[in-house]
């Protein structure tokens, strides 16, 4: 009995010390008895030792999923908050370079005074038009996970620093008369209007209506992992192509956040491939078999797109080298052992369009390469003489 007594007390410390080593906590739920948060690992994100019933547990429900999650949850937050830097829009413009427009007295937009090559034109309309549909992403997030403790101050901090991006984009381009400001206006109404739903895609794929509704919460964070590092990728790209050291120091500003928001959406997907590692590969799957980039909801998103793949800003080998294999790789998806037979059969499942993925960019390369030698040559054939 003194055994059993010493052994219940020590489990109370236990789980005492790793309910306070994060600061914060959803209502009630700062003690739990089958989660055990000990030192973090130098990736910092907490080694987890979950409940043996619920790892053998054939599927978690939503709520089971994120309450297991919590703490790894609210020790990313903390570790987000102590890394983020404050910042303000109002800093990356240069307001000196402005003048009214002619509501004002002024002079109205003309294509001469903007100082952007076509390309940096596409990417920076593209990127902004993306980032205003913030309210479209916010809904998605706020859906799928809780209003309260962890996930509730990251939903909320995340959105309020997603919104910076936006507002400093607008401001910079409006400033500095880079594209027609009417012309952008009319398509953020026309992007916002129509909204952007990445759950989409998924809930139209061959899945069961029930299994998707408890998996909604692993779509979101497997999405936009890869969404928030294919987005960095694109800010720091366009910085390069818009030939002015403003614009770059602004997006690498912009880029800096979407780097920060990753890593907190791919380390809960690594504790949710500990927790459920079929479940969670699952939605791993799903999501990059049917990934879409924010943004196609966008006014001329296909040539706008087909404009910056072609000088380098976001294309399919970056979307699958830089952005795919990485973290996947991070998560050791082709290491693990800990998948079932189902789990083995869906790994792959993704090893084979990976694969596939990589034939298609092969032809698609071979076939822009044939086009630009096609292109090349006329330029090289001399005119007939009259």
């Amino acid at each position: 009995m003194a055994t059993a007594r010493l052994s219940r007390k020590r489990a109370r410390t236990s789980t005492s010390a790793a309910s306070t080593s994060c600061n914060v906590h959803s209502r009630g739920a700062s003690i739990r008895p089958h989660l055990v948060v000990v030192r973090p690992k130098p990736d910092c994100r907490p080694t987890t030792y979950f409940r043996k019933d619920f790892r053998m547990a054939k599927r978690l429900t939503q709520l089971q999923l994120l309450t297991e999650l919590e703490p790894v949850a609210a020790h990313n937050l903390n570790r987000h908050l102590s890394l983020a830097k404050e910042w303000h829009p109002h800093d990356y413009v240069p307001w000196d370079g402005g003048r009214n427009f002619a509501a004002m007295g002024g002079i109205d937009w003309d294509r001469e005074q903007s100082r952007l090559s076509d390309v940096a034109k596409a990417a920076m309309i593209t990127n902004l038009l993306t980032e205003d549909n913030l309210p479209s992403y916010h809904r998605v997030i706020a859906e799928h996970f809780s209003r309260d403790g962890a996930w509730g101050t990251w939903v909320g901090r995340w959105t309020a620093e997603e919104n910076r991006h936006g507002i400093v984009m607008r401001d910079y381009l409006v400033v500095t008369r880079g594209v027609d400001p009417v012309e952008l206006e009319r398509a953020r109404m026309a992007a916002m209007t129509k909204g952007f739903d990445p759950m989409s895609a998924v809930g139209q794929a061959d899945i069961d209506s029930d299994e998707l509704a408890d998996a909604g919460f692993l779509h979101a964070i497997a999405y936009v992992t890869f969404q928030e590092l294919a987005t960095r990728l694109s800010h720091r790209n366009t910085g390069t192509v818009c030939d002015d050291p403003i614009a770059d120091r602004m997006l690498q500003r912009i880029a800096a956040d979407e780097n920060l928001h990753m890593i907190f959406y791919r380390n809960m997907c690594a504790a949710a491939l500990d927790l459920a590692p079929d479940q969670a590969l699952e939605a791993i799957s799903m999501m990059l078999r049917n990934f879409q980039m924010p943004g196609t909801e966008n006014p001329n998103f296909r040539r706008y797109g087909a404009l910056m793949a072609t000088h380098g800003i976001y294309d399919r080998r970056q979307h699958l080298e830089v952005v795919v294999m990485p973290v996947l790789r991070t998560w050791k998806v082709f290491e693990r052992n800990d998948f079932t037979a189902h789990g083995e059969r869906t790994r792959e499942e993704l090893a084979g369009y990976l694969a596939g993925y990589e034939k298609e960019i092969l032809r698609f390369e071979e076939r822009r390469e044939r086009i630009a030698a096609r292109k090349a040559s006329k330029q090289k054939t001399p005119a007939p003489s009259s």
